[in-house]
């Protein structure tokens, strides 16, 4: 199924709060969502069906390494959530190319956690490989954005 993808915007807080779950209350998860989407450095894009918001990711570029500059200049997904009624049927993978889309030319690497048994088995059926990290239940994924890794 195609899905319109496209950057959120304001007007889509309302269809997104429920998959956002934000800890804080409103007003406050509201400014916050406004303050990320107008930041450059944040990627906020979603999944239309009919022009109401099914899902979302989040990307965060982290800037320059301190050490190594822009050489190891790393993208970080932060959330890609889809509507339980639109799960498999490709809104996730449509997303989740566009953030890597998004962070390519920009950064070397996209990287995330993902929960083992509730989300990272959707991860390893698009063939991406989660290694062990501090957090023993949430392997880290990355991709290496250089293109003779591609």
């Amino acid at each position: 199924m195609i899905f319109a993808i496209r950057p959120v915007e304001l007007t889509d807080y309302d269809d997104l709060r429920p998959l956002m779950d934000p800890r804080d209350p409103e007003p406050k998860a509201r400014e916050v969502f406004a303050q990320l989407l107008g930041d450059d450095r944040w990627a906020i894009i979603g999944a239309y069906r009919d022009d109401v918001a099914v899902g979302y990711v989040a990307a965060q570029d982290y800037g320059p390494h301190l050490r190594h500059g822009d050489f190891h200049r790393t993208v970080r997904m932060h959330d890609l959530i889809i509507t339980e009624s639109e799960r498999g049927n490709g809104a996730g993978t449509q997303l989740l190319n566009a953030a890597i889309e998004w962070a390519r030319g920009r950064a070397r690497y996209v990287e995330w956690q993902a929960h083992e048994t509730r989300s990272a088995p959707f991860y390893t059926k698009l063939g991406y490989t989660g290694l062990a990290c501090p957090q023993p239940d949430y392997p880290t994924f990355t991709v290496d954005l250089r293109p003779e890794h591609q």
